[in-house]
């Protein structure tokens, strides 16, 4: 076993037990730290596959964005105060997809060809990836954002009429 494959084994162990820690842990915002550390693991795993680019963005886009706006709005929504009820109706339906979403990976995994090495490294036109970001994708992109800013706007909103109605 290779350095490179020890690594990539204790990242993606890292990867798994953040990712439970998402989904496990009682409250929000220690499960949005949890997805903070989940994104960067995934981040690790990109630079092992030689991808910059795409542990860059996953840093930049996910990890700081996303994460960021998200524990925004925890803090001025006051999810805190919220207590959670982690027992409901869905529990059995829950851990019947996630089995399923197990087996289909699983299956996945042991049912597919892997090649063990590429002949040549992939070449990537950036010039082309900069036409398809500003020109083909730059609506969903701003739509995406849109959202983001409707949601950090109503999440202050919610955050001031709560002020408003304890003063």
């Amino acid at each position: 076993m290779t350095v490179t494959e020890v690594l990539f084994y204790f990242i993606a162990g890292v990867t798994v037990l953040t990712a439970l820690g998402v989904v496990a842990t009682g409250k929000v915002a220690y499960a949005a730290i949890s997805l903070v550390f989940t994104l960067l693991a995934v981040a690790a795993i990109y630079i092992l596959l030689a991808s910059e680019f795409l542990a860059l963005v996953q840093v930049l886009l996910y990890a700081g964005g996303v994460a960021v706006l998200l524990l925004f709005a925890l803090m001025l929504t006051r999810a805190r105060e919220l207590v959670p009820e982690l027992d409901g109706a869905q529990k059995p339906f829950a851990v019947v997809a996630g089995l399923s979403l197990l087996g289909v990976l699983i299956a996945t995994i042991f049912l597919t060809t892997w090649p063990r090495k590429a002949d040549e490294p992939a070449v990537i036109n950036f010039n082309a990836l900069g036409d398809a970001l500003f020109q083909t994708w730059v609506l969903p992109f701003e739509v995406v954002s849109l959202v983001l800013l409707v949601a950090l706007v109503g999440a202050i909103v919610l955050a001031r009429e709560e002020e408003e109605e304890e003063a």
